[in-house]
């Protein structure tokens, strides 16, 4: 199969860059998997965490606006940090991005096979071994459509995000607007003061929201695919991350709203399902599982394409083996980076069905994943203030823009990953630290290669 000559520039308008950033964070997938994990930390705060994490991931989310200004690379964050600082930090960015995709194999597939489990077979619910064979199988269906090419990924998202969004949507209104609903919980001014967390509930509450926030960066890894590149992912960024911090607080909002305690802790992953069964009639509910089905595919499109496009754009810089930059010749996509994800996936999978709850599994999976984005944010965040330094002190505006925002985000992140190690169990520090180390092996042996072939 022959090269060809780059990816398929100027496929994605406006409309699809902005589709593909709400669809990276899965706003559905999100809360199913991980609110009532937030809520059992920090309880009613759940709400100003995500809000407070939102403001605090905007800093990153302009970092990566500035930044493309320089450069529009598929790579994105390996690109900008190697260029700024050191190739070492930037292929460690990438690497940490890579590792994060792959492992979100797991906790990203194993959600959609839940929700289809529920829909046609919930005998098997609790069965690791039923749930990774169907997340197995969402996996290659995923993988296939996303070799196809970027249309038909873009395609995809626009129906799958605007049946999610709708939905979720729908189950707010219901709970908000019905005369039945008496509130098992209720939120009151003093809940979003900072005096309401102690620092460790804070830690605690920040490093889980992270998790809700992390996709929305897929949007600059489609750049070179993207027209008007620059315009685009600005205007598409804002409108993302306002997008689903909306969805993210008013949602955790409706749950405490609907569910007592007991019922938030039973929920577990199905919290969605267990909200709209509280509010529609059968089979009106299962609305909710198409939800999170269709987010959670959706998200797992978005993943595999950061994986694969900044796999892509570390071998076409030398930084890797070239042979994971080749493109499919009529599709002009990176086949084999898509088909080494796919597969790390499936042994990721297999590996899964050996734990003894799908609860476990996820778990795991996110506080490793939360890692891994603390460190390549993070920086990401710095390498804009280093790069911008002097351009953000010509205005108030600038400055806030530019320099303090970004930095404040990258510390906050650095302290958060910092705190949350001690509290990990060793299979999430094994995957979160030790999957970025691990990175230092190929960054060597790569290094060897090219100087062999250098002195050849």
């Amino acid at each position: 199969m022959r090269e060809s000559p780059g990816l398929q520039q100027g496929a994605l308008g406006l409309t699809e860059s902005l589709i593909m950033g709400v669809a990276g964070t899965a706003p559905a997938f999100s809360l199913a998997a991980t609110l009532t994990t937030l809520i059992a930390a920090v309880g009613i705060l759940a709400v100003p965490s995500l809000l407070y994490s939102g403001l605090i991931m905007f800093g990153v989310t302009l970092a990566f606006i500035h930044l493309t200004r320089i450069n529009t690379s598929a790579g994105a964050s390996f690109t900008w940090v190697g260029e700024i600082f050191h190739p070492l930090l930037g292929f460690l960015c990438g690497w940490s991005l890579l590792v994060a995709s792959s492992v979100f194999m797991v906790s990203g597939s194993m959600p959609a096979a839940t929700a289809t489990l529920a829909l046609v077979a919930p005998q098997y619910l609790n069965s690791p071994g039923w749930v990774s064979g169907l997340a197995a199988a969402w996996l290659v269906l995923v993988g296939i459509v996303v070799i196809k090419g970027i249309k038909a990924t873009s395609y995809t998202q626009i129906v799958f995000t605007v049946i999610e969004v709708g939905s979720l949507g729908a189950i707010m209104a219901a709970a908000w607007l019905s005369p039945t609903v008496h509130p098992a919980h209720t939120l009151v001014g003093s809940s979003f003061g900072l005096s309401a967390f102690t620092p460790k509930m804070f830690v605690a509450g920040a490093l889980i929201s992270l998790f809700f926030f992390w996709g929305w960066d897929v949007t600059l890894n489609l750049n070179e695919e993207t027209q008007s590149a620059e315009t685009s992912a600005r205007k598409a960024l804002y409108g993302a991350m306002a997008i689903t911090l909306l969805l993210y607080v008013s949602f955790a909002a409706t749950a405490l709203r609907v569910l007592t305690d007991n019922e938030l802790a039973q929920a577990g992953t199905n919290v969605i399902y267990v909200v709209a069964s509280r509010l529609f009639p059968h089979p009106w509910s299962y609305v909710a599982l198409i939800a999170v089905t269709l987010s959670t595919v959706g998200n797992l499109e978005t993943s595999i394409l950061q994986f694969t496009r900044t796999l892509y754009a570390k071998s076409r810089s030398g930084a890797l083996h070239p042979r994971y930059a080749l493109l499919h010749a009529s599709w002009q996509t990176p086949w084999v980076a898509t088909l080494v994800v796919v597969g790390l996936g499936l042994c990721f999978l297999l590996g899964a069905s050996y734990f003894p709850s799908v609860k476990l599994v996820i778990a795991d999976s996110v506080n490793a994943i939360g890692f891994q984005v603390c460190f390549y944010y993070s920086l990401t965040a710095f390498a804009c203030v280093w790069r911008f330094r002097h351009e953000a002190v010509q205005s108030p505006a600038t400055f806030l823009d530019l320099l303090f925002w970004p930095l404040v985000s990258g510390l906050f992140l650095v302290f958060i990953a910092v705190e949350s190690v001690p509290t990990f169990d060793t299979v999430t520090n094994v995957i979160g630290l030790g999957g970025i180390v691990l990175g230092l092996i190929p960054w060597i042996i790569n290094q060897k290669r090219r100087t062999s072939q250098s002195t050849a």
